[in-house]
């Protein structure tokens, strides 16, 4: 290299990167135009040339592997800084123990100040050329002629293309999740009917456990020559949905057969589903199908193909680490992977900080094990599946994890696994999701299992937008996941009841137990509170604003559940033996598990609902043999005007005279709840649009 252009380099290396002041911090840098050849310093114009930036995260690991072993790590720990720019990546970075730094000198790896950094799982496409094979535009829809483009992806080197029912390979376009091609292009369509073949009843539900069905139409005559046909439906259940690839299509009796497995509950007359992955259906702008035996992928581009971005994932995860420490990750974008962009097992202090994680065919971030481990301040959308997996702590001995999800904005996620995917999925001792900001997804948000949890300060609306039976908090099925905390949160604006059990803002499913659930706000949030057979639970100090009802209380182990108690099903005997429910610390902490089978346990005892504000909608409801005596019902302000500050704004502060404050409630802190501003926020102001579900039904 020349002398001048070293000097070039060397001047936009420093004008590109924040330079703190003189810090105990060891610097590396990091940036597209550079050498992993190189020291990984910045350096002055005469200095010597091997000096400047490595290019790729490797090498930065590697220095530091190397600084270690040198010496110790300096009091301010060691920053790798990345210039701007994207970085394609083969393969995730790898992270071990001995990659870990220590509290007094923990490892950064950021974003330059004010540096765009993308980590990108996939590979951009840049060499289409316009469909011109008469068999393939004999096939396109006739308004897609002449607009779809075709990428040879085997040319690029690309010859895993995943499979579709687990969502693969896809295209993102100018950074949006392109539609791969579907009919209809919006909702669903319903089985007509159901064969007779093995028939099956569930709770009243008459179907069959073939994957044969009639449909309606004759749609499916366009796609005869389809080699690769998927349906995706909600075959049974309204919160069950499953992929399947479509075996034989009889248009004489407009009967469609799927192929093996069948799904697991069956089909059902009236069930919804659509079909995807047809070439024949790319019929509007932004739709794609791949052709998984040619590699040849076709697309309708949303915009000017030449100006936008197209990029396919390729790699699984980014980042993968096991048992790392005091390492962060800060300001950084992760994007474009086939599975969870950021994977992170055990360790203690480690974070990923003010980052966007964004186009992922799995989850975002996965914190699994260890302890004081925190997401904070990320933007997190459109993944294929949840947000973020929060887990650490040990049940044997009940010792708290005390992991974090603070101040996240998570949205959009869900994208092809719609059901018991959530925003946060909590598990373990003892970790705490909080100051969140949910929204759009179709089915729950929070999904809790474990003991002593804290869900506090988050906002939460259009959840629950495609589903039934399903709440934005959710947990079920377990007597002893006890001790959890849902306090001072905001949920309104939940999905429309798509006509069965309906949606719910705190759903204690299944003889869930043991929670306290205080302070909350439920507007416009569908049944607002279930709690479905469970003890020891305590409603206390809630707002309900036309919900109906606002409360729901059941004995279901002495109506439609009656088998999780007569020996046909042991679910919840199986869950209880596998704590040590008999000894401390569980025998002191949950003493009420010692004695639960000699104590009417079909029978909900043991719950509180005290001190809650209902208006409008409906207040309460007491089932199976529940009144009352059994349940403590008292101090509630029931269709009474509670004085709120401003109901017409949304507002539901109290004012001073509120008639509920004589009965012992106390004042929410409603300023504190959702996001805040802070130098670790991804970004800032956050915009979120909230959708109003006036119609009530799906």
């Amino acid at each position: 290299m020349a002398f001048e252009r070293w000097c070039g380099l060397v001047a936009i290396i420093w004008s590109t990167f924040f330079l703190e002041p003189l810090s105990a911090a060891e610097m590396f840098y990091v940036a597209r135009s550079g050498n992993d050849a190189w020291t990984g310093r910045l350096a002055a114009p005469n200095a010597d040339r091997t000096d400047g930036p490595f290019a790729t995260l490797e090498a930065a690991r590697d220095a530091i592997r190397h600084l270690k072993r040198e010496q110790v790590l300096p009091a301010g720990g060691v920053v790798v800084e990345f210039a701007a720019g994207t970085y394609e990546r083969s393969h995730a970075l790898e992270l071990s123990s001995g990659d870990s730094g220590t509290t007094a000198s923990p490892i950064v790896y950021r974003a330059a100040k004010g540096a765009e950094v993308r980590l990108v799982g996939g590979k951009m496409l840049s060499t289409w050329k316009p469909v011109a094979d008469p068999a393939v535009l004999g096939q396109l829809d006739p308004l897609a002629r002449g607009k779809v483009f075709q990428a040879d992806l085997k040319s690029l080197g690309i010859a895993d293309f995943g499979k579709v029912s687990s969502g693969g390979m896809e295209l993102f376009f100018n950074d949006q999740p392109m539609q791969i091609a579907r009919w209809p292009n919006e909702g669903f369509v319903k089985i007509r009917d159901i064969t007779p073949e093995a028939p099956v009843e569930l709770h009243g539900r008459k179907g069959t456990k073939v994957g044969k069905f009639y449909y309606e139409g004759d749609r499916p005559n366009r796609w005869k020559n389809e080699a690769d046909l998927w349906v995706h439906g909600y075959w049974f259940w309204d919160w069950s949905d499953e992929y399947q690839r479509v075996a034989k299509i009889d248009a004489s009796q407009q009967l469609m057969e799927l192929a093996k497995p069948d799904h697991s509950y069956g089909y059902l007359r009236g069930a919804r589903y659509y079909v995807l992955n047809s070439l024949a259906e790319i019929d509007q702008p932004g739709e794609w199908q791949l052709n998984r035996t040619t590699g040849v992928l076709y697309f309708w581009p949303s915009s000017d193909l030449e100006k936008g971005r197209a990029v396919v994932s390729v790699i699984p995860s980014l980042v993968v680490g096991t048992n790392v420490s005091q390492v962060t990750f800060k300001g950084l974008t992760f994007e474009a992977t086939r599975g969870t962009a950021v994977k992170l097992q055990g360790g203690a202090g480690t974070q990923v900080v003010g980052c966007t994680i964004r186009n992922t065919g799995d989850k975002g971030i996965e914190l699994v094990g260890g302890n004081h481990n925190a997401v904070r301040g990320c933007d997190i959308y459109n993944t294929a599946a949840g947000g973020i997996v929060l887990s650490g702590g040990d049940r044997a001995s009940l010792t708290a994890g005390k992991n974090i999800a603070e101040n996240n904005h998570i949205y959009n996620y869900s994208r092809w696994r719609r059901t018991y995917a959530p925003g946060v999925t909590i598990e373990g001792v003892g970790n705490a999701v909080r100051h969140n900001l949910f929204h759009d997804a179709p089915h729950n948000a929070v999904q809790l299992a474990g003991n002593e949890h804290v869900i506090e300060f988050n906002e939460f609306h259009n959840v629950c937008e495609e589903t039934d039976d399903v709440g934005a908090f959710y947990m079920g099925r377990d007597w002893t996941q006890r001790g959890n905390i849902v306090r001072y949160n905001y949920f309104h604006h939940l999905g429309k009841s798509g006509g069965g059990v309906g949606v719910m803002a705190i759903y204690l499913d299944d003889w869930s137990s043991g929670t306290m659930i205080f302070g909350n706000v439920c507007y416009k949030a569908g049944r607002a509170v279930l709690l479905g057979g469970g003890r020891d639970n305590s409603v206390d100090n809630n707002v309900f604003v036309d919900c109906s009802p606002s409360v729901h209380v059941d004995s279901r182990g002495l109506g439609w559940a009656k088998s999780y108690f007569d020996s046909t099903d042991n679910t919840l005997v199986e869950r209880l033996k596998a704590v040590d429910y008999r000894h401390p610390p569980w025998s002191t902490r949950y003493p009420q598990l010692l004695t639960l089978y000699q104590d009417e346990p079909a029978l909900a005892k043991g719950n509180v609902v005290t001190h809650n504000i209902s208006v409008g909608g409906k207040w309460l409801d007491l089932l199976d043999h529940l009144t009352d005596k059994i349940v403590k019902v008292q101090d509630n302000l029931i269709d009474k005007d509670p004085q709120f500050v401003g109901r017409e704004h949304d507002n539901f502060q109290l004012r001073g005279n509120s008639p509920a404050f004589q009965l012992g409630f106390k004042a929410i802190p409603v300023e504190k709840i959702g996001l805040y501003q802070s130098d670790e926020r991804a970004t800032w102001p956050v915009v979120h649009e909230v959708k109003d579900h006036p119609g009530g039904k799906r």
